[in-house]
């Protein structure tokens, strides 16, 4: 299986909000959901035109207005995916054996295959490695956001979005295949025990392609909408190059001059902005609120819902705010596991920017581009000495240490899935 940083799955998953089959459980501002009522056949939209659901609860799709080149990616007219018969993916993953499992949710399980240049399988240890996904044949939701996957990552290209390579339908399987990302998750690296700590460097670099990912996706004419930006949806490839995966709650932004569009809440609890889970209403920047309790959990290296932390302290946000905007607090929240060895003067910065990615309405928010250009002016700022013990008294320090960041054990799964690798899709 692997390195427990570099790909064989996590032993905590965050609470999701998505119903288990289509219709469970639908919000107040709800109303039809077009679905699909066969998982045979083929996806007439897959290589032509794309299907666009109705309703306030299905996945959307199709660029029609959105067509074109942006800094450093682009939006497909048609997608370029390899179609995979179900004999040449098993060949490559040597017929789904346990050992060659990546990780499981909801979803299914993801496993580990082997392909040519050409893509045509190959003998394991060989070629390049790929990730399959392979779809549990009884999870309707599952294949709607299968589809989604193909929608949305078959036509978007971009450095910091996870490749889609191809797929394959055939009877009741529902495959997807993506390039292998060999450090795993963020989720894995920040809270998987037996992983070595990342810097601070390490940690500034993920955060700014991840935001490069989310400013791309925001950029489009149709913008679109990520809806479940997690550290768990974080991918690093071998040299810590953040990529965006699992596309199956994507939506294309609001049109013409509405500012948000209506729509079945789902998503993952601790991550989900405020103004989406209680009415519905999903805006632009809900995406940059998730994003912003991400950068907290880099941070201070806590999760953002933990049970076992004490009284009042269950949401990160809420316990973590009034520490953000503090040089002397700061300190205290700062991840332990840092030992001092940071930038006080670019985690202040940080801690501010994560403040305003947090405000409550959407509207106080910054865009992804100013994040993202933020992010990089604190990466390139020379400070005068660097600091060996971060900032704060010793008594700031201890009490980080002691209080701030004492680690409780991983929360069991609150979902089917119970190990999941950065390549799952989490338990639907």
């Amino acid at each position: 299986m692997g390195n427990v940083c570099g790909g064989s799955g996590k032993n905590h998953v965050s609470g999701d909000f998505r119903p288990s089959s289509p219709g469970t459980m639908t919000s107040k501002t709800s109303s039809s959901v077009t679905t699909s009522n066969s998982t045979t056949g083929k996806l007439s939209s897959v290589g032509s035109s794309f299907m666009a659901s109705s309703g306030s609860g299905g996945t959307s799709s199709g660029f029609d207005e959105g067509v074109g080149v942006y800094p450093e990616g682009q939006i497909l007219e048609a997608p370029n995916l390899k179609t995979f018969t179900f004999i040449e993916l098993r060949t490559a993953t040597k017929n789904f054996r346990p050992d060659s499992v990546l990780g499981e949710g909801g979803f299914g399980r993801v496993y580990k295959g082997w392909v040519d240049e050409k893509m045509n399988p190959v003998k394991s240890g060989t070629g390049m490695v790929v990730a399959v996904k392979k779809l549990n044949s009884e999870s309707m939701q599952g294949y709607e956001e299968w589809q989604s996957e193909i929608n949305f990552l078959g036509r978007l290209s971009h450095p910091n979005l996870v490749k889609l390579l191809g797929y394959c339908w055939e009877d009741r399987e529902l495959l997807l295949v993506y390039e292998f990302m060999a450090k795993g998750s963020l989720e894995n690296h920040l809270f998987k025990k037996g992983c070595p700590p990342l810097t601070w460097e390490l940690r500034l670099k993920i955060a700014i392609g991840a935001a490069r990912g989310l400013a791309f996706l925001h950029a489009s004419e149709k913008q679109v909408i990520y809806r479940d930006f997690k550290a768990s949806n974080i991918l690093l490839d071998a040299n810590y190059n953040a990529k965006l995966s699992d596309f199956g709650l994507a939506r294309l932004g609001p049109t013409g001059s509405n500012s948000h569009i209506t729509t079945r809440v789902m998503g993952t609890y601790g991550y989900a902005a405020p103004e989406y889970v209680a009415t519905g209403h999903l805006y632009v920047k809900s995406d940059v609120y998730g994003f912003g309790v991400v950068m907290l959990e880099m941070l201070s290296g806590q999760r953002a819902l933990d049970p076992n932390r004490p009284n009042g302290q269950l949401s990160l946000v809420d316990w973590a705010k009034p520490y953000l905007a503090d040089r002397r607090k700061l300190a205290r929240l700062m991840d332990a596991r840092f030992e001092g060895q940071y930038n006080s003067k670019q985690a202040l910065q940080a801690a501010q920017l994560t403040l305003n990615c947090l405000a409550g309405e959407p509207r106080s928010r910054p865009s992804m581009k100013e994040v993202l250009e933020k992010l990089e002016q604190i990466e390139s700022m020379k400070s005068r000495a660097r600091d060996t013990r971060g900032s704060g008294s010793s008594r700031d320090r201890s009490h980080g240490r002691t209080t701030a960041h004492q680690r409780s054990s991983p929360r069991p799964d609150a979902r089917r899935g119970s190990r999941t690798n950065g390549h799952a899709t989490k338990a639907r």
